[in-house]
């Protein structure tokens, strides 16, 4: 996808707060006893045409109205997604603002999930 200079600028400085991870680390936590919660911050539309199995989904535009109600632990290990990555790491920073401590963003998004041929759901 071509996004514009201004859409990139915001991600970098957000991706200097937050922290990353690549597909296989996130996997391996998936994998582990860790078991974050796994939350996609795509568009319904997206979300409707596949995600993570066990994930949620709170959309990039009610992701900070509604992440208190539904993962009210500010401890608890939250794993952020969207189509690259993009998203999730503003999306990563904002909660990072909310108090929520433990918040990761995937690096490689949906499109590097679905790539390294992980399991996926398709409503």
């Amino acid at each position: 996808m071509d996004h514009s200079q201004g859409f990139l600028s915001l991600v970098s400085d957000a991706k200097k707060r937050i922290k990353e991870e690549d597909i296989p680390a996130v996997k391996k936590r998936l994998d582990s006893s860790e078991k974050p919660i796994m939350v996609d911050v795509r568009e319904d539309s997206e979300w409707s045409r596949g995600h993570v199995p066990g994930a949620i989904h709170l959309g990039r535009g009610v992701i900070e109205r509604d992440i208190e109600r539904t993962i009210p632990d500010k401890t608890t290990q939250i794993v952020l997604y969207c189509g690259g990555g993009f998203r999730s790491a503003l999306a990563a920073d904002n909660l990072r603002k909310l108090g929520y401590t433990n918040v990761i963003s995937m690096d490689g998004g949906w499109r590097g999930w679905t790539e390294a041929r992980l399991p996926i759901i398709i409503d």
